[in-house]
């Protein structure tokens, strides 16, 4: 049964499921068609809706796995390898999260985790915590600090120099 959006709805008991084909889904991420399927066979992203089982049958990807191919395929173009995404996604899953739970950030060699309680891990290090420092606070607080001490004009440091040379 044909929905709206290039979406194909299948109806489980009274609830109708939709959810959207490959090509379809390909178009929505910008990946071709072969990326999809390996990435369906090899288990990095698989259809939630229903799964391909056999020669013709469709693939449906829920809105959930078209956030994951979408992070999958940003985490690509980063430069992160795909052994390296891999490896982020199934952290993600043992720590029982998906791409949608935190927020990615990644320098193109590793990918770290943001979580709501604003701790950051290493997904490649099998969750390791990471320090990090947000900088806006400690400037505005050495602001405050600073302003309590004198500072010394450069000018006045050069002419001691001057004097005892």
């Amino acid at each position: 049964m044909a929905a709206p959006g290039g979406q194909l709805a299948l109806t489980i008991g009274d609830e109708p499921v939709s959810g959207y084909r490959g090509p379809t889904a390909c178009k929505i991420v910008g990946i071709t068609y072969r990326q999809l399927d390996y990435w369906a066979r090899t288990e990095l992203v698989e259809p939630t809706v229903q799964s391909a089982e056999g020669s013709g049958s469709k693939r449906l990807y829920s809105f959930d796995d078209i956030v994951r191919l979408r992070v999958v395929k940003r985490l690509l173009d980063a430069g992160v390898s795909l052994q390296k995404v891999r490896l982020a996604v199934e952290e993600l899953a043992q720590r029982g999260q998906s791409p949608a739970d935190v927020t990615l950030v990644s320098d193109g060699t590793s990918v770290f985790a943001v979580d709501d309680d604003q701790q950051v891990v290493d997904l490649l290090r099998k969750g390791q915590g990471v320090f990090a420092i947000a900088m806006g606070p400690v400037i505005e607080q050495l602001k405050g600090e600073v302003a309590l001490f004198p500072a010394e004009s450069l000018d006045d440091e050069a002419g001691t120099h001057a004097q005892t040379a």
